[in-house]
């Protein structure tokens, strides 16, 4: 197993792990939905850069849907 992998992995989960918690709190639907994404996509991902870059697209997609959802 890639030591790098591994590292990413546990950080998006870490990351999703306290985006969902906060969303939990919130009571955000964006947050909360982001935050199961980024636990739960390392799973299926093998490639460094397809983690990174999902990882990101994620980060970037609750950002906007933050913005929508305060208006």
């Amino acid at each position: 197993m890639d030591p790098g992998w591994l590292v990413l992995s546990g950080l998006f989960s870490l990351i999703g792990l306290a985006v969902f918690t906060y969303g939990r709190r919130q009571r955000t639907a964006t947050h909360t939905l982001v935050g199961v994404g980024l636990m739960g996509y390392p799973y299926f991902v093998s490639s460094l850069y397809a983690m990174v870059g999902i990882g990101v697209l994620l980060l970037v997609a609750m950002v906007v849907g933050n913005g929508i959802e305060n208006g």
